[in-house]
């Protein structure tokens, strides 16, 4: 995988359910004819659904389910598992945003564990002694890249809140598998063997390389003791054990080393609270969808679908003009996206301006029926202010996972140490983030205005993840998905959400839709998976697919309702199944 270039990347790169605003995305209409399919009721007893990035991972949620575990019960064992085995993607050094179905209530809740920055961080994070700023990856591999890790304390309140088990008792199988030996997946082997920069870091290469001097390779078995340890001190002490004690004092002399180190300390680690909240639930058409707010990527999901809404996308099913209006709402979302989107506990983030009914009729209006050459330029939504333009650059190293447990409760969650394998640095067995990375390294532009993802001490730096939940108007649960992907993450979750709401595939057809990236000026796609009619039809509207993006590919993971009960979904493009328990 190759991190994104800074130029494209600046390109791609709170109402609950029962209290939503129905005009917001009341125009036009719900179409009738696809009320019947909206409505289907769940069954009246299921027995579940795990899909995630391994199989091994999958296993461990599913064991826990078995045991009467609920569907957070069951992520806090498939992220500790996947922490092992596809550690390139995510593990406990990292941060996730979590949406929450609770099936008695019928609320949907947002968990946000985004790694926040040190104290002492100031909006040079990333400028060197010359003033200038830091090259991308000495960036990366830099202490200062490292955030505080806020996945594992996110899965606790979480856990706290709607777990069945007890928090000790979700940890056995990753326990087992450090201890014992699994057998190295193929995602991995190809990761360590890669010429990503964090590959090459004195850590990993420690890491995977064998006595004989060579790469572990897919297939082999492999030990990560070191692991195991920090998993049984986390399973008897919770999130304390990352963010007090020795493991913390391992986490802040790593982030120390080398010739541009990190500021991160004990007290930032101490610090550290995740945050929860009602998630931000819109209608769309006879749905209403829920995903987490800013600074995570649900806000721009969101206003994609709001664009769409007032455009006869349902009209065209996977055809020329349905992935044209696809493409232009994207360029309008991401432009919006990428001048707007910060912590909100920092700026001011003009999420309803960017979701008020005129806002989008206004968006919506400008897709003509051929594609402007020019990049479209961010609107003013109301309480916007002034923001310098973005200079953000987002790698992919993510993973997605989607649980159901029997009585109904679901979990759509993605997880990530940002790059791959984070910052390239370990300690007691897992790779820290390097999350910080995803803040604009340039904090203002050259008027003084100020980036709405700027750096600063104790912020959480902006993400596109954002976890789907679908209900029906009913507030019945209809679906669950998210995937990873960097910046390409907002367009991929788009594109599934279409597919299966407007276009009324099956959601694992859904999936497997092309990928297409619009942003700017550039129209990135799985061009080998587009027809030849396709990509004629689209050139003709002024769209010209290119492949080549750089961005991380789609690893999506789904669940959804069927009249026969709960059918998981799984990306062919990744190692992840879904299965039942």
């Amino acid at each position: 995988m190759k991190s994104v270039p800074l130029a494209l990347a600046a390109l791609l790169a709170a109402a609950s359910v029962q209290a939503f605003a129905p005009e917001a995305f009341a125009k036009p209409p719900a179409h009738p004819a696809k009320a019947a399919a909206a409505k289907t009721a769940p069954p009246a007893k299921w027995s579940g659904m795990v899909a995630a990035a391994n199989p091994m991972a999958v296993e461990a949620g599913l064991k826990v389910l078995r045991a009467g575990g609920s569907a957070v019960d069951a992520a806090v064992a498939v992220q500790a598992t996947l922490g092992l085995v596809e550690p390139q993607s995510s593990g406990l050094g990292g941060g996730a945003f979590m949406t929450y179905y609770d099936a008695a209530t019928k609320s949907v809740t947002a968990y946000n564990g985004r790694e926040t920055a040190p104290k002492a961080a100031t909006g040079q994070l990333f400028y060197g002694d010359d003033g200038k700023p830091l090259d991308r990856v000495t960036a990366i591999l830099s202490g200062r890249s490292t955030g505080v890790p806020g996945a594992i304390a996110m899965l606790h309140l979480a856990q706290s809140e709607h777990g069945k088990l007890a928090w000790k008792d979700l940890f056995g199988e990753a326990e087992r598998l450090a201890d014992g030996g699994f057998p190295v997946p193929g995602r991995m082997a190809a990761a360590a063997a890669s010429r990503a920069p964090q590959a090459s870091a004195p850590d990993a290469v420690a890491y995977f390389t064998k006595p004989d001097g060579t790469k572990v390779k897919a297939g082999e078995t492999m030990m990560n003791p070191a692991y195991a340890a920090t998993i049984r001190k986390l399973a008897a002490e919770g999130p304390k054990a990352l963010l007090e004690g020795k493991i913390a004092q391992d986490i802040v002399a790593k982030v120390h080393e080398g010739a541009i180190p990190g500021a991160l300390s004990l007290d930032d680690l101490k610090a550290y609270r995740p945050k929860a909240g009602p998630a931000l639930c819109r209608p769309y058409r006879v749905y209403i969808v829920c995903l987490p707010n800013a600074p995570s990527g649900g806000p721009a999901v969101m206003e994609g679908l709001g664009i769409l809404q007032r455009t006869a996308i349902d009209k065209h099913p996977n055809d020329v003009e349905g992935w044209y209006l696809f493409t232009q709402a994207s360029r309008l979302m991401y432009a919006d996206r990428d001048r707007y989107i910060g912590d909100p506990d920092f700026v001011s983030v003009p999420v309803e301006g960017l979701l008020d009914p005129a806002y989008l009729d206004a968006r919506a209006k400008l897709i003509g029926p051929t594609a402007d050459p020019a990049a479209p330029m961010p609107g003013k939504p109301r309480g916007a202010g002034v923001r310098a333009p973005d200079h953000t650059a987002e790698p992919g190293g993510t993973t997605h996972m989607v649980i159901v447990d029997k009585w109904g409760n679901a979990v759509s969650m993605t997880t990530t140490v940002e790059s791959i394998f984070g910052s390239g640095r370990m300690v007691d067995g897992f790779f820290l983030n390097n999350q910080l990375t995803d803040f604009s390294f340039s904090p203002t532009d050259r008027d003084g205005a100020p980036a709405a993802n700027a750096p600063a001490g104790g912020k959480r730096p902006r993400s596109s993840m954002a976890p789907a939940i679908v209900l029906d108007r009913q507030h019945r649960f209809v679906a669950a998905v998210g995937s990873p992907g960097g910046p390409s993450i907002i367009a991929y979750n788009l594109k599934a959400l279409v597919g299966r709401l407007d276009w009324n595939l099956p959601l694992q057809k859904a999936i497997e839709l092309p990928n297409v990236i619009s942003a700017g000026t550039f129209y990135a796609a799985e061009v080998d998976k587009a027809s030849p009619e396709l990509k004629a039809g689209l050139a003709a509207k002024g769209v010209k697919l290119q492949a080549g993006f750089g961005a991380e590919g789609s690893g999506f993971h789904g669940v959804e309702v069927t009249p026969e009960g709960l059918r998981g979904a799984a990306d062919p493009r990744r190692e992840g199944v879904a299965k039942a328990p």
